[in-house]
């Protein structure tokens, strides 16, 4: 009985920390994830050097951040659509960007891009 005690006290305490070795294993991936993630955010390059290729993009009004993310993704001008929408939302950008047709270059950064949508006169119908 007493043999039995000791060997349910030590598988329970050899649970516990398991268990504590998972949860610190856990939080480490999910730093490491949310540290990359802003890495990226803020440093992502240009997915071509110089001179890359222009592609013609139309934004439509009242597109969203994700929508303007996922068009450039499908024009190849962006790696990832949707850390494209995370750059504009954090960048001073975000309510600048205007409808029209642009013409973009797959060796411009995602604040370059974001310049290029957010000026008053732009090559094609800014409104």
């Amino acid at each position: 009985m007493r043999n039995s005690k000791i060997i349910l006290n030590m598988l329970s305490s050899f649970l516990s920390i398991l268990i504590l070795v998972l949860v610190v294993f856990v939080f480490l991936r999910a730093g490491h994830a949310a540290y990359d993630l802003g890495y990226r955010i803020f440093t992502e390059p240009a997915l071509e050097e110089a001179p890359g290729r222009d592609m013609t993009v139309e934004l439509d009004k009242g597109m969203s951040v994700l929508e303007i993310g996922s068009l450039l993704e499908e024009k190849r001008l962006v790696d990832n659509g949707v850390l494209f929408a995370l750059q504009l939302q954090f960048s001073d950008y975000r309510d600048k960007i205007k409808s029209g047709t642009y013409t973009l270059n797959t060796s411009q950064t995602a604040k370059e891009m974001m310049q290029v949508m957010a000026e008053e006169e732009i090559e094609g119908t800014a409104e």
